[in-house]
Order: structure tokens, then C-alpha cells, then sequence
């Protein structure tokens, strides 16, 4: 199977749609937060003008630039399925051990919860950066907020279906409550 970063977006986006088991939801969040990953890295690209460098917002740029790693957000894509194949496995194979067993489900919630927390981060590197960001272009520095929290959210859900400990669900509605706070701050929602 093609790795989703070589896939045209048109034929994953069917395969998404196919009456298969994978790619699934937690390969949409992963594309997802690789879009808004891309979009708030292109705002940084546009904050390196002349007066960018004289401030110091194009270091600030060149930043998240770096700390956004738009390859590990579409490996994200493919761990997700070939976790969920391993996860089929067990609901098949009589003969698997229970470690083997429980193994196999830890890595299948580690995916999405990974994703979720690696969203999480973008999105408060993304805000900081805001201010240093070139004004023409806050609007796509926004964007991939909103991807990244889309995604997050996504993620979140697909974590659920792997039936987490009730302090590792807390843990993630902590970080989508925080990432909730920045939406509703870049939307204007609490004046």
C-alpha cells in the first residue's frame, strides 16, 4: 500500500470514502492536522521580509517553521492503519497471547493520543508566534490553528474507540479544553 505522503490527495480522499477498513478516522485526523500543519508553516514562510529579519519575526518564523514536522503528521496517516490492521488481529486470532494482545491495543490508542498531543503543541507554537507573524497573513496562520484543533478533536475521538483509563480521557480533554481557549481567543468568542 502507497504511504499516504506519496499519495495524490484526490485518491486518498476516495480511498477514505471506500468501504474499507483503512484509511480510517484516525488517517483523516492525521491528513488534517498535516494541512493545518502546512498552512500555519506557510504564514512563517511569508514572515521573512527585509523588515521580518530587522525585528527578529523571521527568526521567530524560521522557529515554527522547524518545529512543525509536516512528515511525522502524514506517518501518522499510515501508523494509524497499520495499527488498526494489528488491532484486527486480535479480534481474529484465538492463539495471540494476551500480552501479545495488549500490546497490540496500547499501540493502537498510543496512535491517536500522540496525534492529539502533537496538535496540542503546533497550535500553542502557532499561537505564540501570532504576534511575529507578517499581518497580511495572520488569516492562514489561523487556518492552521483550526486545522490542527480540527484534528485534535478527530484524533480524540479515535482514541475513544480504543476505550482509554478515565485519567488518560482527562488528560486529553484537558489539552482539547486548551486548545478550545486558543480557538475561541483567535475568534474573538469570549468579548
Amino acid at each position: 500500500k502507497m504511504a499516504t505522503s506519496t499519495q495524490v490527495l484526490g485518491d486518498f480522499i476516495k480511498a477514505l470514502s471506500a468501504k474499507q477498513p483503512t484509511p480510517g478516522g484516525g488517517a483523516a485526523a492525521a491528513v488534517g492536522a498535516a494541512l493545518g500543519g502546512a498552512a500555519a508553516r506557510m504564514s512563517a514562510e511569508y514572515t521573512q521580509r527585509k523588515k521580518d529579519k530587522e525585528s527578529g519575526a523571521a527568526e521567530k518564523a524560521d522557529m515554527l517553521i522547524n518545529a512543525i514536522d509536516l512528515d511525522k503528521l502524514l506517518t501518522a496517516a499510515d501508523d494509524d492503519a497499520s495499527a488498526y490492521a494489528d488491532l484486527q488481529r486480535t479480534w481474529k486470532d484465538n492463539e495471540m497471547s494476551s500480552e501479545e494482545k495488549a500490546q497490540i491495543e496500547k499501540r493502537a490508542l498510543s496512535v491517536p493520543t500522540q496525534l492529539v498531543q502533537q496538535c496540542h503543541s503546533y497550535i500553542m507554537e502557532v499561537k505564540a508566534f501570532l504576534p511575529s507573524c507578517n499581518p497580511n497573513i495572520t488569516s492562514d496562520a489561523k487556518v492552521g490553528i483550526h486545522h490542527l484543533a480540527g484534528a485534535a478533536r478527530s484524533a480524540y475521538q479515535t482514541a475513544m474507540a480504543n476505550s482509554p483509563q478515565q485519567d488518560e480521557k482527562d488528560r486529553l480533554k484537558g489539552l482539547l479544553g486548551e486548545i478550545r481557549d486558543v480557538e475561541d481567543e483567535i475568534l474573538e468568542l469570549g468579548d
